[in-house]
C-alpha cells in the first residue's frame, strides 16, 4: 500500500472517531448546558494533554510571542468550541457538519488580509459556490433560523479565524503555547459560568465526558499519523467523510435523517472546500496554502490540536538527525 492510502485510510478512521466524539456532544447536549460540556471536557483532557506535552523538551517560556495574535487565536478557540458544542446539542448532525464545513471557504477569504494570500478568480469562484451551498442549507426565508444554526455559522467563521491566526505565528510560537493558552482560558472562563448553569452528572454522564476527551485525543492522534504518512492535499479532503457518518449516526442514535435541501447545500460545500485543497496544493497557485495548513479539524479548544505537536515532531527528527 501506498504511503499516500495509508494517509487516507488513517484520516478517514480519525475523522469517524470524531465524529463519535461528536456524537456524544449531541447526546449530553439533550441534559446539559454547553458552558457544562466544555469545561468537563477540558477537564477530562488535560491529564492526557499533560502527558503529550511534557515530551516537549524545546527550551523557552509560556509567554507568547506575539500577544495580542494569541489572545485572539485564544478567544477565537473558546468561542469556536462554545459555539460548536452548541450547535451539534440543537441541529440535526448532517446540518451542523455541513454549515460547518464552510470554514475552509472562510480561510480563504481570511488568507487575503491576514496573510496577504492571493486568490484568483478560480478559487473566488469556488468560494462563492460554497457560500450558496450555505444559504441552500439554511434557506432563510422558508424555514425557522435557530440559535443554534447561528452559533454553527459563528464556529466556522472563528475556526477558521482562530486557524489563520495559527498559520501566520505558528512557526514562532512554542508548541505549547499554542496549545495551553486556549484550554487555560475555557477552563477558567467556563469555570465561572458553571455555577449559573451546573446539573448534576450522574456516573454514566461523567463517563461519557471522560470517553469524550479520549475520543478527542485519539482522533487526533491518528490524524497526527495520517499527515506523516500521506501528503496533505490527499488526507484533508477526508473530513468530509463526517457527512457520512453524520447520516448513519442521526439516522441510527437520533432518529435523524437529512433533508434533499440539506444534502445539496452539503454538495456545494463539499465540492467548492475539495477544489480549494486540490488548487492550492499545486505549484505556485498558493503562497501560503492556509487551507492545507489548518489540518482540517476545526479547533474548540478542548483537547489537541495536531499542527504544533507535528512540528514538534519534526524538530526532534531533525535534531537527531
Amino acid at each position: 500500500m501506498g504511503q499516500n492510502a495509508k494517509g487516507a485510510l488513517f484520516a478517514l478512521l480519525s475523522f469517524a472517531v470524531f465524529s463519535g466524539h461528536d456524537v456524544v456532544v449531541k447526546l449530553l447536549g439533550a441534559h446539559y448546558s454547553p458552558f457544562q460540556i466544555v469545561f468537563f471536557s477540558v477537564l477530562f483532557s488535560f491529564p492526557l494533554v499533560s502527558l503529550m506535552l511534557i515530551r516537549d523538551t524545546t527550551p523557552g517560556h509560556l509567554r507568547p510571542v506575539h500577544p495580542w495574535w494569541t489572545a485572539l487565536r485564544t478567544v477565537a478557540a473558546v468561542v469556536t468550541g462554545l459555539c460548536a458544542f452548541y450547535a451539534f446539542s440543537k441541529l440535526p448532525l448532517a446540518q451542523t457538519y455541513a454549515i460547518i464545513f464552510a470554514q475552509p471557504l472562510l480561510i480563504t477569504v481570511l488568507a487575503i488580509p491576514i496573510l496577504g494570500e492571493r486568490v484568483r478568480l478560480r478559487r473566488w469562484i469556488a468560494v462563492l459556490v460554497g457560500l450558496a451551498g450555505v444559504l441552500v442549507v439554511l434557506r432563510p426565508g422558508s424555514t425557522d433560523l435557530t440559535l443554534g444554526h447561528a452559533a454553527a455559522l459563528v464556529a466556522a467563521s472563528c475556526g477558521a479565524l482562530s486557524s489563520i491566526v495559527v498559520r501566520k505565528i505558528g512557526q514562532e510560537e512554542r508548541s505549547v503555547v499554542l496549545l495551553l493558552y486556549p484550554m487555560l482560558t475555557n477552563f477558567i472562563l467556563m469555570a465561572c459560568a458553571l455555577p449559573f448553569v451546573y446539573q448534576p452528572m450522574p456516573l454514566p454522564h461523567l463517563g461519557g465526558a471522560g470517553v469524550m476527551a479520549l475520543l478527542a485525543l485519539t482522533g487526533s492522534l491518528v490524524l497526527i499519523l495520517a499527515y506523516r504518512a500521506g501528503e496533505a492535499v490527499v488526507v484533508a479532503p477526508m473530513q468530509y467523510s463526517q457527512l457520512l457518518w453524520a447520516t448513519l449516526y442521526g439516522a441510527l442514535i437520533f432518529d435523524e435523517w437529512p433533508d434533499r435541501m440539506t444534502l445539496a447545500g452539503a454538495v456545494l460545500i463539499i465540492g467548492s472546500g475539495v477544489y480549494i485543497v486540490l488548487r492550492e496544493g499545486r505549484g505556485r497557485v498558493s503562497e501560503n496554502t492556509p487551507v492545507l495548513r489548518t489540518r482540517t479539524r476545526f479547533e474548540t479548544g478542548t483537547s489537541l490540536r495536531i499542527g504544533p505537536l507535528l512540528r514538534t515532531m519534526r524538530k526532534r527528527e531533525k535534531s537527531v538527525e
